[in-house]
C-alpha cells in the first residue's frame, strides 16, 4: 500500500488531495493517514496542507525496494527485490532463495551487513547506509566450468555504471577486485550451485564502497564519495548497476562471450604485469598475458610454460 502511495505522489507535481487518494487507494481517510506516518517514520518528507492534500517533498537516501522499482529500466533484473535493513550477509539468503527457486535476477540487498563475506571467507566491512552490499541470484544457460564469466561480466558491469553515474574510471584486478588509482573500492564474490553438466543457479554478491568517510576505512581502500568530492545518490547508481549487469548477462546468453571479454581486458589491469598468484598451498609466478574463453588467467612462467588458473590471489609484482 506504502508503494502505490509513493507513487501517486511521485506522479503529481502539486498536492495530491486526501480524497481523491483514499478514494484511488480505496481505504478510508484514517488508514490513509496511517500509512503517512509510517512512511514520514522511514525518512519521506510528506507535506500535509488542509484542503491541498499531500505532496512528496524528498525520499530518504534507503535502497527501499520502492526506490529501487521507481524509474528501473531493466526487464528483470531487480524486478524482484528482498530489502532488508540488516542481514548477517546477502549471499547467505540469496543462496536460501535460489534453492528456492527464486527468479532469474531476484535482488537481496542489505543497508549493513554483521558478517559480510568476501573471497576465501574474509570479512567485508559493511557500514550502514554507506556502501551497497547486494547478491543477484542467476540462471544462466551456461556449462559450470563457464561460471567464472560471470564474474568477469559483473566487473565490466559495474566499471561501466559507475562511469555513467560517477564520471569515474575503475580498474579491475584479476579475478574480483575493483579498484580507483591501486586503491579497492569493492569486490565481487561469486557462488554455483550445480550438477556435472548443468549450473541451477549462481548467486553474484557485491560489496561497493559508495558513501564511506576515507577514516572510516581501511588504508589501502577508497569510495566513490572520497574520489568525487561529493556524496553518491545510491538509488540511481544501484539502478545503473543493474541495468548494465542485464545487458551485459543478455549479450552473453546470446553468443557474446568475445564481447564480455574484451570488454574486461579493457578495464583490467592485471595482464602484461609480472604477477604472483597464490592458489591453496602453491604460487605461480609469471606474466599475465591474457584470459581465456572461459575466464581463466593465463600466466607465462620464465621456463615459457603456460598455466592457467582458475583461482587465486594475485600480487602484481610490478
Amino acid at each position: 500500500m506504502q508503494e502505490k502511495i509513493l507513487d501517486f505522489l511521485r506522479k503529481e507535481d502539486g498536492y495530491f488531495s486526501g480524497d481523491q487518494l483514499s478514494h484511488k487507494l480505496g481505504i478510508t481517510r484514517q488508514a490513509l493517514w496511517k500509512h503517512i506516518q509510517e512512511l514520514r517514520d522511514a525518512g519521506y518528507e510528506i507535506v500535509a496542507v488542509p484542503h491541498l492534500g499531500y505532496r512528496l517533498d524528498s525520499a530518504p537516501d534507503r535502497l527501499f525496494a520502492a526506490e529501487v522499482l521507481s524509474g528501473l529500466k531493466t526487464k528483470f533484473f531487480g524486478r524482484k527485490i528482498y530489502y532488508y535493513d540488516a542481514l548477517s550477509s546477502t549471499m547467505d539468503v540469496a543462496v536460501e532463495l535460489g534453492m528456492k527457486s527464486a527468479a532469474d535476477g531476484a535482488l537481496i540487498i542489505a543497508e549493513t551487513q554483521t558478517k559480510g563475506r568476501g573471497r576465501l571467507g574474509r570479512i567485508w566491512f559493511s557500514p550502514k547506509h554507506k556502501g551497497i552490499y547486494l547478491s543477484i541470484i542467476l540462471r544462466p544457460k551456461i556449462l559450470p566450468n563457464q561460471a567464472s564469466l560471470l564474474t568477469l561480466l559483473a566487473a565490466v558491469s559495474i566499471c561501466e555504471a559507475v562511469k555513467d553515474a560517477c564520471n569515474l574510471d575503475l580498474q579491475i584486478k584479476w579475478p574480483n577486485d575493483l579498484l580507483i588509482g591501486n586503491k579497492k573500492i569493492g569486490g565481487i564474490l561469486t557462488e554455483l550451485n550445480a550438477e556435472i553438466d548443468k549450473v541451477n543457479f549462481v548467486v553474484i554478491g557485491l560489496g561497493l564502497n559508495v558513501n564511506n568517510d576515507l577514516k572510516a576505512l581501511v588504508s589501502q581502500a577508497t569510495s566513490l564519495k572520497e574520489e568525487k568530492k561529493e556524496e553518491v545518490n545510491r538509488v540511481k547508481l544501484l539502478q545503473e548497476i543493474l541495468l548494465k549487469m542485464e545487458e551485459n548477462y543478455l549479450l552473453l546468453q546470446d553468443k557474446g562471450r568475445g564481447k564480455i571479454l574484451e570488454k574486461w581486458r579493457h578495464y583490467n589491469i592485471t595482464l602484461g604485469r609480472r604477477i604472483k598468484v597464490y592458489c591453496q598451498k602453491q604460487h605461480i609466478e609469471g606474466d599475465a598475458v591474457d584470459i581465456d574463453t572461459d575466464g581463466g588467467l593465463l600466466v607465462r612462467r620464465d621456463t615459457g610454460v603456460i598455466e592457467r588458473v582458475l583461482s587465486g590471489d594475485v600480487v602484481h609484482c610490478r
